[in-house]
């Protein structure tokens, strides 16, 4: 076996457009560890009682879903399609409930009572919810009928729309900006427009468009989608107080149409939303506040929502931040909502202010229990994404992955004891001869002495925007071992955070991993502490002082709001 190291990455062919990078399908990848357990506890909550058919459409909805028409629907739809497609598991409702939308749909064709004077806002976002699950289920299926069904929603809810969203109310004096719950209620009426305290939840219909658009594209449909992309580019998320789950999902629409026309004016777009939502409504464990300037509470939707926009911003631009959020968002924010019953629920915003992270609700069935599904079956996939000739290998995790090289097969195993170890091995279980490869690995910013060993024998390699570099000819049974050090490091929060008498506030990590102490009153510290790691998952400072522990959890029962859980993890050490 001769192996060629990589010294310019550039000279291996392999600095390709960001738009030749791919992640891997679905069914390319079997799963297994922490991201398995995971997938099937939530895929187990989204067959539970609460999501059978008769409930899912029912005579009458009950209060948290009366005023959704297509939102309840389409998110158990698109989390059923893309969890079964994910864990090659079968669903056991899923057809049954397609089955029955001719049956429940009104005389125009979708769900709710058919548009006549006013534009329903939460009509229009639940049918985004209804079109994306119906477009998942279309790409999987190639069932005619579906297509029917997303063909009818098209023709006679979105397209009678154009030229409303133009007069989408954006004024921060007409938008009330005070109230809201986690189930979104219909709020004042603008124009022809009846507005939910979901502000810019218009948006949400407009994701649900484009990917209709790529199933049944028309000169109109773009007509009408150019028209809400505008719209969405004028309005100043900060001061009309944009809900952040709208708001992502409108940046997911934008790169989603994006991936269609190749228009570069929309990646930059979305990244600078991106970037505002991650500088402005991100708490500092990697969720989100449910409103740009208004930290009550977090919301998994939009935690889903960020961790795909993260995840897709570095497939097309290959900055190395966005893998970054990628991580965090996955381990401290989705890794710290889902609930032991495999559900998603509420926390509170931590911030420069509020230091401890406190459970808000214990699950919100009615959406982000749905979205985690998409969240978690998109965790899976993107745990190998590819380029001509090229693996990137951007998430560590246990799984085996079969790639297609230009006609010629590469099955990979994985095994790993990652985040809370640094080494990572992957197997050749099968290769077809013929040219190298290129396996791509990432290389966080917070590792250390980094080693690279081909069948026990160290190798140099060479690194691009965080990735580790090796061109091989590979064959079975080739093993590729993969090792980094962590340590504890204390990140200050940035300056415009910390506005407190004195003092500077931190909070602890190890690898990605937000460490915080146990606790229901606030602990402050007289100099930064030195730790020591006692266990897997604990680090003891050398005083004593501090017992930290991660805020990922694989759904343990603690986290409840019933137990009384509390973990500070921002620390206010004192200038004295």
């Amino acid at each position: 076996m001769r192996y060629i190291f990589v010294w310019m990455f550039c000279l291996m062919g392999i600095a390709v457009s960001a738009q030749q990078i791919r992640p891997l399908p679905f069914e390319a990848i079997t799963i297994g560890g922490e991201m398995q357990t995971r997938a099937l506890k939530n895929f187990d909550r989204l067959e539970s009682d609460i999501y059978t058919p008769e409930k899912v459409f029912p005579q009458k909805h009950d209060h948290v879903s009366d005023e959704w028409p297509g939102d309840y629907e389409g998110r158990i739809i698109l989390g059923l399609t893309l969890q079964a497609r994910a864990t090659q598991r079968t669903p056991r409702y899923l057809e049954e409930l397609i089955r029955l939308i001719p049956q429940k749909v009104n005389a125009k064709g979708y769900l709710g009572p058919v548009m006549k004077d006013s534009i329903l806002e939460q009509q229009l976002s639940g049918h985004g919810w209804f079109l994306r699950g119906l477009c998942e289920y279309y790409e999987w299926k190639k069932d005619p009928a579906v297509k029917t069904v997303i063909n009818n929603i098209i023709q006679n809810l979105a397209l009678p729309t154009r030229g409303f969203h133009k007069l989408y109310p954006i004024d921060p004096a007409e938008r009330n900006k005070q109230t809201g719950e986690a189930i979104g209620t219909t709020q004042s009426s603008i124009g022809r427009w009846k507005l939910s305290s979901d502000i810019g939840c218009d948006f949400i219909f407009m994701d649900g468009v484009v990917q209709a658009y790529s199933v049944v594209p028309s000169p109109e449909l773009k007509a009408l989608i150019d028209e809400m992309v505008a719209r969405f580019l004028e309005v100043d998320l900060l001061a009309i107080s944009a809900q952040t789950h709208a708001t992502l999902t409108g940046i997911r629409a934008l790169l989603r149409y994006y991936s269609l026309t190749g228009e570069v004016s929309l990646l930059e777009q979305a990244e600078k939303r991106y970037l505002l939502y991650r500088n402005t409504a991100m708490t500092e464990n990697f969720e989100n506040y449910n409103w740009f300037g208004r930290p009550e509470w977090t919301e998994p939707c939009a935690i889903v929502d960020a961790y795909m926009a993260a995840n897709q911003l570095w497939m097309y631009t290959q900055k190395p931040l966005y893998i970054e959020d990628a991580q965090h968002i996955y381990f401290n924010a989705l890794g710290h909502t889902q609930r032991f019953n495999g559900g998603f629920g509420l926390d509170n915003c931590t911030n420069d202010t509020t230091h401890l992270l406190q459970v808000r609700a214990f699950e919100a069935y009615w959406c982000c229990t749905m979205r985690g599904g998409e969240g978690l079956a998109k965790a899976i996939q993107y745990n190998y994404f590819t380029g001509p000739n090229t693996v990137y290998v951007p998430f560590f995790g246990n799984n085996t992955a079969e790639f297609d090289l230009s006609g010629r097969k590469l099955i990979l195993q994985q095994t790993t004891g990652y985040p809370f170890t640094g080494k990572v091995q992957l197997t050749v279980k099968q290769a077809t001869a013929g040219q190298p490869v290129n396996i791509a690995l990432f290389m966080p910013s917070w590792t250390k002495k980094i080693k690279l060993s081909v069948n026990g024998k160290s190798v140099k390699y060479t690194t691009r925007d965080q990735f580790l570099l090796v061109h091989a000819a590979l064959k079975k049974g080739d093993i590729i071992d993969y090792s980094f050090d962590m340590q504890v490091i204390a990140v200050p929060l940035p300056e415009k955070k910390t506005m407190v008498a004195k003092g500077t506030l931190v909070k602890f990590q190890y690898g990605p991993l937000i460490l915080g102490q146990t606790t229901a009153t606030e602990l402050v510290l007289k100099k930064k502490p030195a730790f020591v790691r006692v266990s897997q998952d604990k680090w003891v400072s050398k005083d004593k002082a501090l017992e930290l522990s991660p805020v990922y959890h694989l759904l343990s029962p603690v986290v409840n709001e019933g137990t009384g859980y509390s973990k500070q993890i921002i620390f206010r050490i004192d200038a004295k």
